[in-house]
């Protein structure tokens, strides 16, 4: 079942289009990816989903109420992290847990949240005083203070070191298992490829590729290649003529073969009805990295 759907969302800024029919849905309990370059549209979209934002066409319905018009009942059903937050450096941990709970008719027990999110020790801290991760951890527990259905994390890794990122990871995970819907922006690929269910990737305002990560690996063109050393004389041309081939080049005494789709298996296939023997056999599987920059033509 559907907890966000998205048809046809338009909003312009003067002369510029930011989003031109953008269509999406996210499904009940997965963690949702929105990908893109800078100035791709992701941020508009979310601000418009989370009622922040008006649209200038187009519908929008959030566990099915419309963010402008009933945006007071869904904004306690919603936890939202924004990309740019920041909290008073003299506020402390507590503090700002029961402001923020005093916001919510029914808010999430403090006392469990912060066991949840490993801010215990942190509770009596001021914010000034919390380290990058630290910070990190305390804006989600905010955004779940209310106990919401839906949660909307944004660049929630961002200059975090890679033990702390892997630990939000794995409690991102957590409030998927445990019922919670998460929108995740990032501009991260390892992130989305490690955490999302299904992603859609924003360019120059569309939508222009949705699927799992698989699905947007294998669909895209991306490239991969193997490479390998034979014992005996191989004929390069038979590769070339591969249909997913794109490349084939030796290098000294190895062999690397370039292309898309189903060019490892067409490979490797060859050389064993061949009954070559080779040596060294590497696979450079295509990865979202490169999914990403074949489906939008240009980095992050």
């Amino acid at each position: 079942m559907a907890v966000i759907e998205v048809a046809d969302l338009t909003k312009t800024y003067g002369g510029h289009t930011a989003l031109d029919g953008v269509s999406f849905t996210v499904e009940d309990g997965e963690i949702f990816g929105l990908l893109g370059p800078n100035g791709a549209g992701k941020t508009t979209t979310v601000e418009c989903v989370e009622g922040l934002r008006r649209a200038d066409s187009g519908t929008v319905r959030v566990l099915g109420l419309d963010p402008v018009r009933q945006g007071r009942e869904l904004r306690r059903r919603i936890g939202v992290q924004l990309q740019r937050a920041h909290l008073p450096d003299t506020l402390r941990v507590r503090e700002a847990l029961d402001l923020y709970a005093s916001f919510y008719p029914s808010p999430r027990n403090l006392g469990e949240l912060l066991a949840e999110w490993g801010l215990e020790d942190q509770r009596e801290v001021m914010f000034g005083k919390l380290s990058g991760g630290q910070k990190q951890r305390l804006f989600i527990a905010l955004a779940l203070v209310g106990d919401p259905r839906v949660v909307f994390l944004d660049e929630l890794t961002t200059g975090l070191d890679p033990q702390a990122r892997r630990a939000i990871w794995e409690l991102v995970r957590q409030l998927r298992d445990g019922g919670v819907t998460v929108v995740l922006v990032s501009h991260f690929m390892d992130e989305v490829a490690a955490l999302c269910d299904r992603a859609a990737i924003l360019d120059r305002g569309r939508i222009v590729a949705e699927g799992t990560p698989g699905e947007l690996i294998y669909g895209s063109g991306a490239h991969s290649a193997l490479s390998f050393r034979t014992i005996e004389e191989l004929d390069l041309s038979a590769l070339a003529e591969l249909s997913s081939v794109t490349r084939v080049e030796r290098c000294a005494e190895t062999v690397v073969v370039s292309g898309t789709g189903s060019v490892i298996d067409e490979v490797t296939a060859l050389l064993a009805r061949n009954r070559i023997v080779v040596s060294n056999l590497r696979i450079h599987e295509r990865s979202l990295d490169d999914a990403y920059v074949a489906i939008t033509g240009r980095g992050r």
